[in-house]
């Protein structure tokens, strides 16, 4: 993980989307660094802001307040629109869905091609264009008989590669991955993972890896930071966070993945029976969003939002329970 200057840096980020039955603040109020060379792990339950928050990055969304600069200089709360060319280029977005990603008329010689026609920065003979499109698909491992299928006639897997090398073909440095295993198969999630793993390290790219699953992003993010209603509540390095979750809402997460083995259960919290649903987040309760459903609240939790505190090196906690 790079000590420099951190390529992301997200302070104060809102964003609000008016609804028929009000205001509705998607995202309140986050702050996290993304490194250079690192894979930042965004996990929370449908709802929770995480995609809303990848979607600013890329441009799909502008802040409505906050600030979110790119390499320390550039606007990155701003819409794709606005956007210079080269920032464009430079951050890349792999949807959850590739099925609904790929434009089902253009071939994957096609589909490749439009990155490399928009970022080159040169006039590409035929030649050379057509090398770079075999060389993009190469780089995640499938083989130049693909380049003339058209995505009907791929597998669920194949189609989300294909994803991962059109934006690896504008050669980015800065890739938000929003949910990029969720719509396939268990046993297609790992070999995702895997060459994003392997692409990351080999070309030290960044990742912004959004997800509902802790199960993955125990195995390939750097540091981990969990949502809930629009908030952070806990970031940490991942080591830490698994081997000693503190919010009470991460307890409760992680208490709840299934698992094969006794040994593996008594490495799991103790499990936290909360009580409620999640609360609307149209009428967020006041104090801590969590404390309708925390077992161990007491008064001030229903009252003051508790601040976020770092409790160990680089382990930050929002919770009045921990002295936070």
């Amino acid at each position: 993980m790079s000590h420099e200057e951190p390529l992301v840096r997200v302070e104060n980020l809102c964003k609000t989307f008016k609804t028929n039955f009000g205001t509705l603040l998607a995202v309140d109020n986050v702050d996290f660094t993304i490194n250079k060379g690192e894979v930042f792990g965004l996990v929370g339950e449908s709802g929770s802001g995480k995609s809303t928050i990848g979607s600013m990055l890329v441009g799909m969304y502008n802040a409505t307040s906050g600030t979110a600069l790119y390499r320390q200089e550039h606007n990155i709360g701003i819409k794709h629109s606005e956007r210079s060319k080269w920032l464009k280029q430079d951050i890349q977005l792999v949807f959850q869905d590739p099925g609904s990603s790929l434009n089902p008329r253009k071939s994957v010689r096609q589909i490749l091609g439009v990155p490399i026609d928009l970022f080159s920065g040169e006039k590409l003979t035929y030649q050379e264009r057509n090398h770079r499109i075999e060389a993009s698909l190469a780089r995640i491992g499938l083989p130049p008989e693909y380049l003339d299928k058209y995505p009907r006639s791929i597998g669920g897997g194949e189609k989300q590669l294909i994803c991962v090398a059109r934006a690896l073909s504008a050669n980015p440095s800065f890739i938000v991955l929003d949910e990029p295993t969720s719509a396939l198969d268990v046993s297609i999630q790992a070999k995702i993972t895997n060459k994003l793993l392997e692409l990351q390290q080999k070309d030290n790219l960044s990742y912004l890896f959004i997800t509902h699953n802790l199960c993955l992003v125990r195995n390939i993010c750097d540091r981990i930071a969990i949502m809930y209603l629009g908030k952070i509540c806990e970031m940490a390095p991942t080591q830490s966070f698994f081997n000693n979750p503190l919010h009470p809402y991460t307890q409760m997460l992680l208490a709840s993945i299934p698992v094969l083995a006794e040994e593996e259960e008594k490495l799991k919290p103790q499990r936290i029976r909360s009580t409620g649903e999640i609360p609307s987040p149209l009428n967020k309760p006041k104090g801590c969003s969590f404390h309708p459903r925390c077992p161990h609240k007491n008064d001030i939790c229903t009252q003051i939002e508790p601040q976020m505190a770092e409790l160990s090196p680089n382990h930050f906690v929002s919770c009045h329970l921990l002295g936070a």
